[in-house]
């Protein structure tokens, strides 16, 4: 079986692929998720087409697993492509059978991910209007039957209007339409997805799990998401990685501070004359470098998605001086794959 899915993604096993698959999908408790969570039940053993929308970061490429995963195809190819810039030729060699592709692709069967078919040139529209399998299901000359998915953030029927989407693509590819929630109206299903995320870090990195305080569970629950489930991944890998609440919190509490029973990093002490302890006014600076020295260097890698040599050039440092500082946080790339 082949995935070709986002880096992000947990990779699957070749022992158990089912329920391999599985692990990308955290089960809802939100009214929302629930609803829709029976009807991907009820769709995914068909072959009708799939058009999944929703804001970006709302987790269409997960769903699109798990109803491969769900369905009959679920042994064969799960295959995404990002649909911004994919050539008309491009298609072909993807959706034709007998091509001169070197990797299975999905004319081998399999399901089909169309991510972002709104970005398609109008060249490439037609050409995959002319590959898709027909609405009776049939596969197109020289095409294998593969299940098509298709995601979106904008509005295809205001893209019809105005002249950028092609009618019969729309309903060709619109068998049934998905609207995934975004995470402000799916709060209850925060605490599963933190969790489900603080594990896959704690696991990648080989940190310990963190456990947050009822103010920073609570801080999450109130926090509006406009990043949706993939600025909550994030702020899950910036804590496991910082291993500090407060300084992952941070952004999240801007205009809203954490109250006090969020614990704060003792700082180094000396003692006055008078045996009263505080704070060196150094080792505070130095404390405070630290601090926003590791920040920085976790946003620019979360920004270029771990290219580390690109973070180095970002940050006007050599790639050793990189590797060195992140051997100093514990995030020396031992459990964290490269990204060029």
């Amino acid at each position: 079986m082949v995935i070709q899915a986002d880096e992000d993604l947990l990779s699957v096993g070749t022992a158990g692929v089912r329920a391999g698959l599985s692990q990308y999908f955290v089960h809802g408790t939100s009214p929302a998720m629930r609803a829709l969570e029976r009807t991907i039940a009820d769709i995914a053993p068909t072959e009708i087409p799939v058009l999944l929308v929703g804001e970006s970061g709302t987790g269409k490429e997960v769903v699109a697993l798990e109803i491969h995963r769900l369905s009959r195809r679920w042994n064969e190819a799960f295959v995404k492509y990002g649909c911004a810039g994919l050539s008309s030729e491009s298609l072909v060699a993807h959706l034709q059978t007998g091509g001169n592709s070197k990797e299975e692709d999905a004319s081998h069967g399999g399901s089909l991910f169309l991510d972002e078919i709104s970005h398609l040139e109008s060249a490439s529209q037609a050409r995959l209007l002319n590959l898709l399998p027909d609405g009776s299901g049939n596969p197109s000359a020289g095409c294998q039957s593969v299940r098509v998915i298709s995601s979106t953030t904008r509005n295809l029927e205001d893209e019809m209007h105005r002249g950028r989407f092609r009618e019969e693509l729309y309903y060709r590819i619109n068998g049934v339409h998905l609207r995934l929630p975004p995470l402000r109206n799916r709060k209850e299903d925060i605490p599963a997805l933190l969790d489900f995320f603080l594990k896959k870090y704690a696991s990648l990195f080989a940190r310990p799990e963190p456990q947050l305080t009822p103010d920073g569970i609570q801080l999450l629950l109130e926090y509006s998401w406009p990043g949706n489930i993939r600025e909550l991944e994030n702020v899950a890998r910036k804590m496991v990685a910082l291993g500090e609440e407060h300084l992952a919190l941070h952004d999240l509490s801007v205009g809203k501070p954490l109250k006090s029973s969020v614990p704060i990093p003792k700082p180094s002490r000396i003692l006055r004359d008078d045996a009263e302890p505080v704070r060196s006014l150094k080792e505070a600076a130095r404390e405070a470098s630290r601090n926003a020295e590791r920040t920085l260097i976790l946003s620019q890698l979360e920004r270029t998605h771990w290219n580390r040599k690109r973070t180095a050039r970002e940050l006007q440092i050599s790639y050793k001086a990189l590797l060195y500082k992140l051997k100093q946080l514990g995030l020396d790339g031992s459990n964290h794959a490269e990204r060029e």
